[in-house]
C-alpha cells in the first residue's frame, strides 16, 4: 500500500515511520543478462546457467548492484510525496548485500522512514533504511541507507 504526503511537512511527518511492504518481484534470468549487457558484468555466476548450476549457490544470482537498484521500482510503490517540484536521491550512506538472490527468487522492499532534515533551497534531505527481503529466506538480501533530497 502506498503512502501519500503533500510537501515537506508532509514527509516531515513521516519520520520514524514504518511504509510497510513492497509488492513481490520476481528475479528473472533475463533481467539479470540485461543488467549484465547495461553494466558490462558478465561474471558466469550471473549470466552461464548451466554454470552457475554447479557454483556455489547451485543457481545463477543476480547482481548485488541489481538487486540495489531495484529499490527504485519498488519504493515507488511504497511513497509518494505530492506537492513538490522534484525529488533526487543524492546518495547512499550504506549498502550490504548479506545473501544472494537467486535467479526464480522474488524479492520486495521494507521501508522505514529514519530522518528529514531542512537543507538549502527550500528542501528536505530524507534518510530511509531499506531491507530487500526474499520470499521464504530470513536473511535480507540488500539493506541499504539511502538519502534523498525532496524540494518544495
Amino acid at each position: 500500500m502506498t503512502t501519500t504526503v503533500t510537501g515537506l511537512d508532509g514527509l516531515k511527518s513521516l519520520i520514524g515511520k514504518d511504509l510497510g511492504h513492497s509488492e513481490w518481484l520476481e528475479i528473472t534470468q533475463e533481467r539479470v543478462n540485461t543488467f549484465a549487457d547495461a553494466t558490462g558484468d558478465h561474471q558466469w555466476i550471473h549470466v552461464d546457467v548451466e554454470r552457475a548450476k554447479t557454483g556455489p549457490f547451485g543457481a545463477p544470482i543476480a547482481h548485488g548492484y541489481l538487486t540495489l537498484s531495484l529499490v527504485i521500482p519498488l519504493f515507488s510503490g511504497l511513497l509518494t510525496v505530492d506537492g513538490i517540484t522534484m525529488g533526487v536521491n543524492y546518495g547512499l550512506e550504506k549498502v550490504r548485500f548479506p545473501s544472494p538472490v537467486k535467479v526464480g527468487a522474488r524479492i520486495r522492499l521494507a521501508a522505514r522512514v529514519v530522518s528529514v532534515e531542512d537543507v538549502a533551497g527550500n528542501g528536505v534531505q530524507s534518510t530511509f533504511d531499506f531491507t530487500v527481503e526474499v520470499e521464504g529466506s530470513d536473511k535480507p538480501a540488500c539493506v541499504a541507507r539511502p538519502v534523498y533530497r525532496h524540494y518544495a
